[in-house]
Protein backbone atom coordinates (compact mmCIF):
# COMPACT_ATOMS: atom_id res chain seq x y z
CA UNK A 1 0.00 0.00 0.00
CA UNK A 2 1.31 3.44 -0.90
CA UNK A 3 2.06 5.95 1.81
CA UNK A 4 -0.46 8.75 1.27
CA UNK A 5 -0.17 12.27 2.64
CA UNK A 6 -3.02 14.45 3.79
CA UNK A 7 -3.63 18.12 4.43
CA UNK A 8 -6.77 19.97 5.46
CA UNK A 9 -8.48 19.47 2.09
CA UNK A 10 -6.97 16.49 0.34
CA UNK A 11 -5.04 13.25 0.25
CA UNK A 12 -2.14 12.92 -2.16
CA UNK A 13 1.09 11.24 -3.18
CA UNK A 14 3.17 12.93 -5.86
CA UNK A 15 6.53 11.32 -6.54
CA UNK A 16 8.74 12.59 -9.34
CA UNK A 17 11.72 10.92 -11.00
CA UNK A 18 14.15 13.76 -11.71
CA UNK A 19 17.25 13.45 -13.89
CA UNK A 20 19.85 16.23 -13.92
CA UNK A 21 22.68 16.09 -16.44
CA UNK A 22 26.00 17.93 -16.19
CA UNK A 23 26.68 20.63 -18.75
CA UNK A 24 28.35 19.14 -21.86
CA UNK A 25 27.84 15.70 -20.19
CA UNK A 26 31.21 16.15 -18.51
CA UNK A 27 32.07 13.28 -16.19
CA UNK A 28 32.79 15.31 -13.07
CA UNK A 29 31.13 13.38 -10.23
CA UNK A 30 32.84 11.04 -7.83
CA UNK A 31 31.04 8.89 -5.29
CA UNK A 32 31.70 11.49 -2.58
CA UNK A 33 30.24 14.24 -4.78
CA UNK A 34 27.13 12.16 -5.45
CA UNK A 35 26.74 11.53 -1.71
CA UNK A 36 27.04 15.26 -1.00
CA UNK A 37 24.60 16.10 -3.80
CA UNK A 38 22.15 13.64 -2.24
CA UNK A 39 22.52 15.28 1.17
CA UNK A 40 21.95 18.73 -0.34
CA UNK A 41 18.91 17.51 -2.28
CA UNK A 42 17.52 15.89 0.86
CA UNK A 43 17.82 19.12 2.84
CA UNK A 44 16.22 21.11 0.03
CA UNK A 45 13.32 18.67 -0.29
CA UNK A 46 12.61 19.01 3.43
CA UNK A 47 12.66 22.81 3.05
CA UNK A 48 9.98 22.42 0.34
CA UNK A 49 8.01 20.24 2.81
CA UNK A 50 8.73 17.14 0.79
CA UNK A 51 11.13 14.23 0.97
CA UNK A 52 13.98 12.77 -1.05
CA UNK A 53 13.10 9.08 -1.51
CA UNK A 54 16.28 8.00 -3.33
CA UNK A 55 19.27 9.59 -5.02
CA UNK A 56 22.21 8.23 -6.99
CA UNK A 57 23.83 8.70 -10.34
CA UNK A 58 26.84 8.29 -12.52
CA UNK A 59 29.80 10.51 -13.39
CA UNK A 60 27.71 12.81 -15.61
CA UNK A 61 24.19 12.76 -14.18
CA UNK A 62 22.02 12.33 -11.10
CA UNK A 63 18.71 10.52 -10.64
CA UNK A 64 16.47 11.52 -7.74
CA UNK A 65 13.05 10.38 -6.56
CA UNK A 66 11.32 13.26 -4.78
CA UNK A 67 8.01 13.15 -2.94
CA UNK A 68 6.40 16.60 -2.98
CA UNK A 69 3.11 18.17 -1.91
CA UNK A 70 0.78 19.28 -4.73
CA UNK A 71 1.25 23.00 -4.05
CA UNK A 72 4.89 22.79 -5.20
CA UNK A 73 5.34 23.86 -8.81
CA UNK A 74 7.75 21.34 -10.33
CA UNK A 75 9.59 23.94 -12.44
CA UNK A 76 10.25 26.10 -9.35
CA UNK A 77 11.47 23.08 -7.40
CA UNK A 78 13.84 21.93 -10.16
CA UNK A 79 15.21 25.45 -10.61
CA UNK A 80 15.95 25.67 -6.88
CA UNK A 81 17.49 22.19 -6.72
CA UNK A 82 19.77 22.89 -9.69
CA UNK A 83 20.81 26.34 -8.49
CA UNK A 84 21.64 25.35 -4.92
CA UNK A 85 23.37 22.05 -5.75
CA UNK A 86 25.46 23.77 -8.42
CA UNK A 87 26.54 26.56 -6.09
CA UNK A 88 27.34 24.26 -3.17
CA UNK A 89 29.10 21.54 -5.15
CA UNK A 90 31.25 24.10 -6.97
CA UNK A 91 32.17 25.67 -3.61
CA UNK A 92 32.98 22.36 -1.92
CA UNK A 93 34.70 20.44 -4.73
CA UNK A 94 37.48 22.15 -6.69
CA UNK A 95 37.27 19.45 -9.38
CA UNK A 96 33.81 20.71 -10.35
CA UNK A 97 35.10 24.26 -10.72
CA UNK A 98 38.12 23.03 -12.68
CA UNK A 99 35.89 21.14 -15.14
CA UNK A 100 34.18 24.37 -16.21
CA UNK A 101 36.90 26.99 -15.75
CA UNK A 102 35.61 30.41 -14.77
CA UNK A 103 32.02 29.58 -15.74
CA UNK A 104 29.61 29.33 -12.81
CA UNK A 105 27.87 26.24 -14.21
CA UNK A 106 27.37 22.61 -13.39
CA UNK A 107 24.06 21.51 -14.90
CA UNK A 108 22.78 21.44 -18.43
CA UNK A 109 19.91 23.91 -18.81
CA UNK A 110 17.56 21.01 -19.53
CA UNK A 111 16.23 18.37 -17.18
CA UNK A 112 13.91 15.38 -17.19
CA UNK A 113 11.09 14.96 -14.70
CA UNK A 114 8.56 12.15 -14.89
CA UNK A 115 5.74 11.15 -12.61
CA UNK A 116 6.88 8.02 -10.84
CA UNK A 117 3.41 6.62 -10.35
CA UNK A 118 3.56 4.59 -13.57
CA UNK A 119 6.07 2.07 -12.23
CA UNK A 120 6.24 0.62 -8.73
CA UNK A 121 8.54 2.72 -6.56
CA UNK A 122 10.53 -0.37 -5.61
CA UNK A 123 11.44 -0.91 -9.28
CA UNK A 124 12.48 2.74 -9.66
CA UNK A 125 14.50 2.61 -6.42
CA UNK A 126 16.37 -0.49 -7.62
CA UNK A 127 17.05 1.21 -10.97
CA UNK A 128 18.48 4.29 -9.25
CA UNK A 129 20.45 2.22 -6.75
CA UNK A 130 21.89 0.23 -9.69
CA UNK A 131 23.52 3.26 -11.31
CA UNK A 132 27.22 2.71 -12.02
CA UNK A 133 28.60 5.09 -9.39
CA UNK A 134 32.16 6.24 -9.89
CA UNK A 135 34.66 5.52 -7.14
Amino acid sequence: MQELHANYNGVFRLVYHLVLVTKYRRKVFTGAMLDRAGAILSDLCVAWEGKLVECSGEADHIHALVDMPPRVRVSDLVNNLKTVTSRRLRAEFPAVRAAYGDKAVLWSPSYCVVSAQGAPLGVLKRYIEGQQRPE
